[in-house]
């Protein structure tokens, strides 16, 4: 590739535009991680000979792009700062030509796009569990039902509490562990949450509907909607209305078959070294004698 060459479409096509000026300290921040990443690529690691003199250390920078199958120009113009526009398919690319590590290649993400990479909670999903230090974190709730939620609304971590309340996750299936699913296809939820049910229904598919602009074509949620859309009738009404709600439920009501009615508040934060996951707390209304009920279960 010539450095004269004209971008193709491939390098931009679906991509976000890096347009706004008030970005630039995030350009700049981009083009200084490409650049140090490329410098410590030694020419051998990607393939090419060794000989010949070469005035920075690391691969050129058409070298990166005859890699990464992009045009030397667009490359140059990421390395430059540029306000441009770029696809996720260019930036796994080019992270997996500078063989970036997890981390690494979250933080290209976010530089170049603003956005996680739609894969970045799979450790959470696949094997169900969370680090020890956020554990501790949920056990300290005491009474408190608190649960944490990954990208695809799947329950990946509670507290003894929400089992209380919620029921026992860790008997329960992964996709029974699914918020939405279990909303949506759980008589035991309509029970619970009575009159409050299509309200919060709503809700979830709402907050889904937010999640899966980020997820649109993966095999995982195409599964997961058809089946929702074949087990729920107002799944499939609601679903074709695109509603969109990025924000956590408010106070809500539940009717436990123990206890009786249980009413809620909530506090809902992601950790600072895990973006993808929602941790929420929910924290008794001190109008009802909801505290004492837990602090019941709590004692059984």
């Amino acid at each position: 590739m010539g450095g004269d060459e004209l971008p193709s479409r491939a390098d931009w096509e679906g991509g976000t535009a890096l347009t706004d000026t008030g970005d630039q300290g995030r350009l700049e921040e981009l083009a200084q991680f490409l650049r140090t990443r490329r410098e410590r690529m030694s020419p051998a690691e990607a393939g090419f000979p060794e000989g010949g003199r070469r005035r920075t250390p690391g691969l050129r920078r058409q070298e990166v792009a005859q890699l990464a199958g992009m045009s030397v120009d667009w490359y140059t113009w990421m390395e430059q700062a540029r306000p441009i526009q770029v696809s996720a398919q260019v930036i796994e690319s080019l992270a997996k030509v500078l063989r970036l590590d997890a981390s690494e290649r979250k933080h290209l993400y976010l530089l170049a796009l603003r956005q996680l990479p739609a894969d970045s909670e799979l450790s959470e999903q696949e094997d169900g569990r969370i680090g020890e230090t956020l554990q501790k974190l949920l056990d300290l709730q005491g009474s408190c039902p608190a649960m944490v939620l990954n990208q695809r609304m799947n329950a990946v971590g509670w507290n003894r509490a929400a089992r209380n309340v919620y029921g026992d996750y860790e008997k329960m299936s992964g996709r029974e562990r699914n918020v939405v699913w279990r909303t949506f296809t759980d008589p035991a939820m309509k029970l619970m949450l009575r009159e409050g049910w299509e309200a919060q229904a709503r809700r979830r598919l709402a907050q889904l509907r937010a999640h899966y602009a980020n997820f649109a074509g993966d095999p995982w949620w195409t599964a997961l909607i058809a089946d929702l859309n074949e087990a729920s009738p107002e799944f499939r009404e609601w679903w074709p209305r695109h509603d969109v709600l990025g924000a956590p439920e408010g106070n809500k009501i539940l009717h436990h078959p123990i206890v009786g009615q249980l009413a809620f508040d909530h506090i809902s934060f992601s950790p600072s070294d895990a973006p993808e996951l929602t941790v929420t707390v929910n924290i008794p209304l001190p109008e009802f004698d909801t505290a004492a009920k837990l602090r019941m279960l709590h004692e059984q």
